[in-house]
């Protein structure tokens, strides 16, 4: 009788995120000294999980070297032993970041699924946000935090009006192929593309008194699924745009040129002011978070950090973000009081005794 015969095989949906800086994509690299993934980091620790069959990860959302995520979404299998029960998917999650050897990862919750569940094929939503930053005219005048966490432009300002203008002709179904580099392996460029907004930035907190001229810009994107690039692609046509070498009206050609290699949408942002913001499922028996817009004011609310354990039935629905700059998010917080923050540009408030996800970040009233 082998090793296996009586052991249980558990399956979890596991969050995680991670500063991209350092890493050849989140794939795990094999058979490479030099290059290697998130997913190298993460299926090392997975080893001390001790599971029967080595650990793999399915993620859900292929990012490029460079790219960071607040929140990616993976699936692996876990098989103990005859006679050991499954892990607690607490307990998962504080084993996995207990024994990542790279402190720009981070895995945020993990969840029990069912066993036929697939963190690529079940996501209904995925969201990406690119910063953007104007008034740099040299390198060396952007903060050292900010540095591989957003695009830095010589231009002092952008035409924001023009690139929502610009935006809304993207939204909707399309054939996106003029914004697909080459290595897709899908079989179709059709996309819906159910969210495309520029906005600014609060402002970093890491921009001293006297680095006013910086201003920061966001630009978000939330579909099903993307083509290679697409993102990157869409958001340095938009960027174009902006700074005045291209017409709104003209991203209509572009787009309904599907030709990927024509003069203007070739240019492809840079990858380090990309973020995977979130990864969205349904139907799951219990609630995933989904991100919200950080508070406008740093002063009008504080974080709270206290740590509590997490019951998947009582996640908060309303769950935010801290700035993508400022990665570290609160573990496990219980609401301490009437909190705050924002959902699709409304502010919300939600009271005292909920418990919010790990991933969320929560605010009080000072």
């Amino acid at each position: 009788m082998g090793p296996a015969s009586g052991s249980v095989t558990a399956r979890y949906l596991v969050y995680f995120q991670y500063l991209g800086t350092d890493f050849n994509g989140v794939a795990a690299v094999r058979g490479s000294q030099r290059a290697v993934g998130v997913l190298n980091y993460l299926e090392e620790a997975a080893k001390r999980l001790n599971s029967v069959v080595p650990v793999r990860f399915t993620i859900s959302s292929r990012t490029d070297a460079g790219v960071h995520a607040l929140s990616n979404a993976a699936h692996l299998d876990v098989q103990r032993r005859s006679g050991q029960p499954p892990f607690s998917p607490e307990v998962l999650a504080e084993a996995l970041n207990a024994h990542v050897r790279h402190p720009a990862i981070r895995v945020l919750q993990a969840f029990r699924v069912p066993s036929d569940f697939h963190a690529r094929h079940a996501a209904t939503s995925r969201t990406y946000l690119y910063r953007l930053v104007t008034g740099c005219h040299r390198p060396d005048q952007l903060s050292v935090f900010e540095r591989n966490r957003c695009w830095p432009l010589r231009a002092d300002c952008l035409d924001v009006d023009a690139m929502q203008e610009a935006a809304q002709h993207l939204l909707g179904t399309h054939d996106f192929r003029a914004f697909q580099s080459a290595g897709s392996p899908t079989t179709t460029s059709v996309r819906t593309l159910r969210r495309a907004s520029v906005s600014p930035d609060p402002g970093s907190p890491f921009v001293l008194a006297q680095e006013k001229r910086l201003r920061f810009w966001n630009l978000e994107f939330e579909s099903r699924s993307f083509l290679y690039r697409q993102v990157r692609r869409m958001t340095a046509v938009l960027v174009a745009v902006g700074l005045g070498a291209l017409r709104p009206a003209q991203v209509k050609v572009i787009l309904e040129s599907r030709d990927p290699l024509g003069r203007h949408q070739t240019r492809v942002a840079p990858a380090h002011g990309l973020f995977l913001k979130s990864v969205l499922y349904e139907n799951l028996g219990f609630t995933t978070w989904k991100p919200q817009r950080t508070p406008r004011s740093p002063t009008e609310v504080r974080a709270a950090n206290t740590a509590q354990p997490l019951d998947p039935a009582q996640l908060c629905r309303h769950v935010g973000l801290l700035p993508p700059t400022g990665l570290h998010l609160p573990k496990a917080p219980t609401c301490l009081g009437t909190c705050y923050g924002w959902t699709e540009g409304k502010r919300f408030e939600h009271q005292e005794g909920n418990i919010h996800a790990a991933f969320g970040s929560v605010f009080t009233e000072n």
